[in-house]
């Protein structure tokens, strides 16, 4: 079965990875009763992801004739006689509109159905959400027929309502053991605010029968060993912190000589304390000053990069006069990154595609530590407050993969620095999880092939 790429814009390239098979028309019957079936529209719909009936309505709605797709036997039959270059073309608007993702043109997406009743897609690799046209006839199909869920959803969806059902039986556990102990403790305080009578009436029990003083059952013993619980968590613990506590303590644990030493230490006038804290402050001056200095000097080379590039200096001319400024590698690539997009609001993936010459230039092939230096000079790019780069950081990993300047191990490798240090909650992570997921689901669908 001859294949061919998915997307008009896609066909000359031969390492593109989404295949469909190419459309075969069959012209049927004569007169007014002729059609034009399409043998294999099971075939292009599946790699399509999509439903047959979609792609056999849609030919219907465009072409102005009646369609009809039978979902026993396969068959998709068009009225009128239909040439299959003009099928093929309708097939890549409908590609277009329904299937390729608005924001990267990737056409792994998935058709959503909001609460408003509006059509959407969802792109798998990069989270970008796309608007259908209402004003398209086959919506109107597509919400009163929408698309079956995934397998796995449903199971996903039982497995959570049994969590939640798990945490509430935990909590009301909790509740009545806590309701319990409350109970034993107002019966311990009774009994001990009660006169000598009741004293009295203990001390004959006491001296009652052998029967009487037989063991006591399992829930007094429950009973004492929650009332202990509780008393011991009214105990607070202190430590004696006194110069001469501390020396006992070592006495204790240390030998002779060994103590002897140690105890010039703690000998030391107390005065050394505020030494300590001057010292403490120094070092926080100190800190605060290397900051203020790391900061200009960032603004320093911010300014040149952007001086430079206003001269007009090309992309294969800024390779030249990247290794001219001074700093560490971060600090130029950042700078550098800062001068490039400063100021983009709107359209800031759109940018970063216009201007990857310079990026290409600063970045090495197969270099890890130069393709890590631009990956986190996007990140504090992002990380400064504008809202429309982290929206669209996705889309600019995704550009700029696509453009062979960074490679999938390095952008993984960078996602998983930025997780294993700490910011597992921070919204760049979030918007570059979708990215991250295509990129190994993709890689391991390679693998399989």
């Amino acid at each position: 079965m001859a294949l061919q790429n998915i997307g008009a814009s896609n066909s000359d390239d031969a390492f593109y990875r989404y295949k469909m098979p190419k459309m075969i028309t069959k012209i049927e019957g004569r007169g007014n009763g002729i059609k034009t079936n399409i043998v294999n529209m099971v075939d292009v719909a599946k790699a399509l992801a999509r439903p047959a009936s979609y792609t056999t309505k849609y030919f219907g709605c465009e072409l102005g004739a009646q369609s009809k797709f039978d979902e026993k036997t396969g068959v998709s039959l068009v009225n009128g006689s239909h040439d299959t270059a003009k099928l093929a073309g309708l097939l890549e608007n409908f590609i277009k509109k329904y299937v390729q993702c608005y924001g990267c043109g990737n056409p792994e997406t998935e058709v959503l159905i909001t609460k408003s009743q509006m059509v959407q897609l969802r792109c798998a690799a990069c989270g970008f959400v796309s608007d259908v046209d209402m004003r398209d006839k086959l919506t109107a199909f597509i919400l009163k027929n929408p698309p079956e869920p995934k397998k796995g959803s449903k199971d996903k969806k039982a497995m959570r309502r049994a969590e939640k059902e798990r945490l509430k039986e935990g909590e009301a556990a909790d509740e009545e053991q806590k309701k319990l102990k409350k109970v034993v403790k107002k019966k311990g305080s009774s009994t001990s605010k009660d006169g000598p009578a009741k004293a009295s009436s203990n001390k004959k029990k006491a001296s009652g029968s052998d029967e009487d003083r037989s063991s006591p059952t399992l829930s007094q013993v429950d009973e004492k060993e929650e009332t202990d619980d509780d008393n011991d968590n009214d105990v607070q613990w202190q430590t004696d912190t006194s110069l001469e506590a501390a020396r006992q303590r070592i006495e204790e644990q240390l030998s002779s000589v060994t103590a002897d030493m140690v105890m010039l230490s703690t000998n030391e006038p107390v005065n050394n304390k505020s030494k300590e804290t001057n010292r403490a402050s120094e070092s926080t001056k100190i800190e605060n000053l290397s900051f203020e200095n790391g900061n200009s000097n960032h603004k320093k080379l911010v300014e040149e990069a952007k001086a430079k590039l206003k001269k007009g200096v090309s992309a294969n001319e800024f390779q030249s006069i990247f290794g001219s400024f001074s700093g560490s590698g971060q600090e130029i690539m950042t700078a550098l990154f800062e001068a490039l997009f400063d100021g983009v609001e709107k359209g800031f993936a759109k940018e970063v595609t216009n201007k990857k010459g310079y990026l290409v230039a600063a970045v090495a092939q197969d270099d890890a530590e130069s393709q890590l230096l631009l990956l986190r000079a996007i990140e504090a790019f992002c990380l400064k407050p504008s809202l429309v780069a982290l929206k669209e950081v996705a889309l600019v990993l995704k550009a700029l993969y696509d453009a062979d300047v960074l490679e999938e191990e390095y952008i993984i490798q960078w996602y998983q620095e930025g997780l294993d240090g700490g910011n597992k909650d921070s919204q760049i992570w979030k918007n570059v999880g979708p990215f991250i997921d295509w990129l190994q689901s993709a890689e391991s669908e390679s693998e399989g092939e």
